[in-house]
C-alpha cells in the first residue's frame, strides 16, 4: 500500500494497489480498552445514597459504561449505560446541589455543581 502522506507532489500518478482501493469489512471484535473511575457526592440531595464515593465504574473503549452503587450494603447494585453522557443526564446533572465529582484513575477529574461541569488533569 503506498503511504497516503507520502509528498505527491510530483506530476506522476500515485500507483495504487486494487486492493488498496475496496472497502474493508469492519473488525470482527469491538475496541478494548477500560478506564475506571469513581463518583464522589459532596451532599446527597436525595437522601437515597449518600455522600463521599457512591459508586466505582468502568468506561469501555466503546464509550459503554458500567457501575456498582455502593448503596444498599451489603452488595449495592449494577447499572449499564450507553455512554457517560447518559449517566450524567439521569444521575447527576439534575442534581447540581449534591456537587459531584468523577475521578479517574490517572487523576482526570470533572467536577459538576454550580451550572457547568469542570475538567480537571494533574
Amino acid at each position: 500500500m503506498t503511504n497516503e502522506n507520502e509528498n505527491t507532489n510530483s506530476d506522476e500518478p500515485v500507483k495504487m494497489q486494487q486492493e488498496d482501493l475496496k472497502p474493508k469489512p469492519p473488525p470482527k471484535i469491538a475496541p478494548r480498552g477500560i478506564r475506571t473511575f469513581t463518583v464522589a457526592r459532596q451532599y446527597d440531595e436525595t437522601g437515597i445514597s449518600g455522600v463521599g464515593v457512591v459508586i466505582e465504574g468502568v468506561e469501555y473503549a466503546t464509550g459503554q459504561v458500567v457501575l456498582h452503587w455502593l448503596f444498599p450494603p451489603p452488595r449495592g447494585g449494577i447499572a449499564i449505560f450507553d455512554s457517560l453522557n447518559d449517566f450524567l443526564k439521569v444521575h447527576v446533572k439534575p442534581h447540581p446541589k449534591n456537587k459531584t465529582i468523577i475521578t479517574y484513575e490517572d487523576d482526570e477529574q470533572m467536577t459538576f455543581g454550580d451550572d457547568e461541569p469542570e475538567e480537571k488533569s494533574e
